[in-house]
């Protein structure tokens, strides 16, 4: 018979005298402690304020420890493949250093667009992040944590993130090629090169040069595969992935070469793009594998990739107009170009003589056009086809001639037409004017008789350089300016064109159309009721345009929904089901649209427990666009 415990701390359990156990968290074993610390429910902050509360608690804590180690996977878990498994790391320094950067990077994405929300393209305005010295992964993650955060909401915030990671990627990505460039020339690859150059004009792509050579991998298997039916024994079946060997039978070579053409061909249907030829898709590595059609030299690397594992030595040739293959027929390194047969990987791998070559670009060519070329020579073809798509100017080209230039002039720094080509293009853009500077200066010292070239350019830009210290203010357009009363719209709202039925958002307006005489003509805008007397309007539609439409084309969508623009974030901050929020930018430039915008919603989609409070001022303006009435 048990009975209650005495005045001194004892119990009696059938006249037995027992100790009582008073036991409380910190007598716990320092694993279990752990254990309980690492609960999910359990944050950062919980974790600090445990380990202030005692030397026990704080012991536990410690920065090795199971503890901040759990709430710094807990919080990046993007992070963890940076470190190694079961190596001792100092876990709370890791996040006190990971938050730091993450506050530093915030900071600065939140600040750009205040500076730069008038620059029509942006130049350098990301090159603070690195001067902030942390590390780029840490860097990286918090712009990626931004961008896959709500996606409706901070949209300014997220266009920023995005451009500047792109500017960040594409750095980490010039390093590297610039080791390539140094390698050796036999051991540079030229898949390696071509994904080198993808990632550069794909910065935001998430594809590697590990997950490229699979995908080929696993064409190589499947040629393998149907080798073996034709012939068990052949050598190139018993080659394992990262073996270097050729086969050396000119006959069992041809098997390999007749056996991948089928695959590749007629099981995978790789094919040219001759509809789409000038695309630049085609060019990149991924796309082509995706897609699965390139031009002659996309193709031609992926051939020659597939070739080389499976054990045939096949050669670029520069030919012009039509990039091929060469397969030696007799002796190695003969320079007969008679000894050799021709692969047109563009035209299903059909293989051709010296003399059939010609047929494909309609004249005679002289013998070097047939010899074979260095890796170095096909990254500078490969980004040769990008910059010359990019010169043709076409809207929204200017990315890829800026990222086609910056890689040509890596790989041949000194090509005074290039340079040249590449100052032009940042005084076109009014950005970078420093770099414009350094770009001539580099140019008078290769060249000395593009002085006439070099000084015109000196000269403006010295100009623009004092223009930018001292920018004009915009003016605000407010709607209750006598001028602007025919005003209907404002900015925010989600509007329908009614002759061409395309979706748009206005971002801006203007009284009267204030497009030069030309476009106005081209556009017919006389043809229009009220001609150019009524108001226009900016407006982001959703193919991705910029257009300059009238007033009475427009109306209000019926039933709203997001435009998917990649402009929409550089002059809105959210989507809001009806319509958009201009962000603090835009409202300094439209002080009194959003309460407009307000209640114009209200008016057209009423919702019972909507109240719409519009948010504050501030600003600076949109760029002009150009095309639709």
């Amino acid at each position: 018979m048990a009975s209650s415990g005495s005045e001194d701390g004892c119990s009696e359990v059938n006249g037995v005298l027992h100790e009582t156990s008073k036991k409380i968290l910190t007598d716990l074993p320092a694993e279990l402690l752990e254990y309980i610390l690492c609960f999910p429910i359990l944050n950062n902050i919980d974790i600090s304020n445990v380990s202030c509360s005692c030397k026990r608690l704080h012991d536990v804590c410690h920065g090795r420890g199971k503890v901040w180690g759990h709430q710094y996977k807990l919080r990046w878990p993007r992070l963890l493949k940076n470190y190694r498994q079961n190596e001792p790391c100092d876990w709370l320094n890791e996040y006190r250093r990971r938050h730091v950067v993450g506050l530093q990077v915030r900071r600065t994405v939140e600040s750009v667009s205040r500076r730069f929300f008038t620059e029509v393209v942006l130049g350098d305005s990301f090159a603070e992040i690195e001067s902030l010295g942390a590390p780029e992964h840490f860097c990286e993650d918090e712009l990626l944590s931004i961008l896959y955060s709500d996606r409706r909401k901070s949209l300014t915030l997220k266009y920023y993130a995005k451009k500047i990671l792109y500017f960040l990627r594409q750095q980490i990505i010039l390093r590297s090629l610039k080791v390539f460039l140094d390698q050796p020339s036999e051991e540079q690859s030229a898949l390696e090169g071509a994904v080198l150059v993808d990632q550069y004009c794909n910065p935001l792509a998430g594809f590697s040069l590990h997950s490229i050579s699979t995908q080929l991998q696993e064409i190589a298997d499947k040629v393998k595969k149907t080798l073996r039916i034709k012939n068990s024994s052949h050598p190139s079946l018993r080659a394992n992935q990262d073996d270097c060997f050729v086969v050396e039978d000119l006959e069992l070579q041809r098997q390999v070469v007749c056996v991948l053409n089928s695959v590749l061909y007629e099981q995978l249907e790789y094919k040219g793009n001759e509809c789409d030829y000038y695309n630049p898709l085609n060019s990149y590595i991924h796309q082509v594998l995706l897609q699965r059609t390139g031009i002659p030299i996309s193709l031609s690397v992926l051939y020659m990739t597939l070739a080389r594992k499976l054990g045939v030595q096949l050669e670029p040739v520069n030919f012009p107009n039509h990039f091929l293959l060469r397969w030696c027929q007799q002796r190695r390194g003969s320079a007969d170009i008679y000894d050799y047969i021709y692969i047109d990987a563009f035209g299903k791998g059909k293989q051709l003589t010296a003399k059939e070559c010609e047929y494909l670009i309609g004249h005679q060519v002289t013998a070097d056009y047939y010899s074979a070329i260095s890796t170095t020579e096909v990254l500078l073809r490969m980004v040769g086809n990008l910059l010359n798509i990019g010169k043709r100017g076409r809207e929204g080209n200017y990315q890829l001639l800026r990222d086609s230039l910056d890689l040509y002039l890596t790989i041949n720094p000194d090509n005074v037409q290039y340079l040249l080509l590449q100052a032009r293009l940042y005084f076109h853009l009014g950005i970078w004017p420093e770099k414009v500077l350094d770009i001539l200066q580099h140019i008078q010292a290769l060249d000395p008789s593009q002085h006439g070239a070099v000084g015109y350019l000196v000269q403006h830009t010295l100009e623009h350089i004092q223009h930018k210290k001292h920018p004009i203010e915009p003016c605000a357009k407010k709607r209750s300016a006598p001028e602007h009363q025919e005003v209907h719209f404002s900015v925010g709202l989600i509007m329908k064109h009614k002759r061409s039925g395309y979706n748009c958002v206005i971002y801006g307006w203007d009284p009267k159309c204030t497009m030069c005489q030309e476009w106005i003509t081209t556009m017919r805008v006389h043809q229009l009721s009220y001609g150019v007397n009524q108001p226009f309007y900016n407006v982001l539609v959703q193919d991705g345009t910029c257009r300059y439409a009238a007033q009475e084309n427009l109306e209000p969508h019926s039933a709203p929904r997001e435009i998917a623009h990649p402009e929409v974030g550089r002059y809105f901050s959210e989507f809001c089901e009806t319509h958009y929020t201009a962000n603090e930018e835009l409202q300094a430039l439209y002080p009194e649209d959003t309460p407009e915008t307000l209640r114009t919603v209200q008016e057209l989609y009423p919702s019972p427990d909507a109240s719409l409070e519009p948010p504050d001022p501030p600003g600076t303006p949109p760029a002009q666009n150009a095309t639709g009435v």
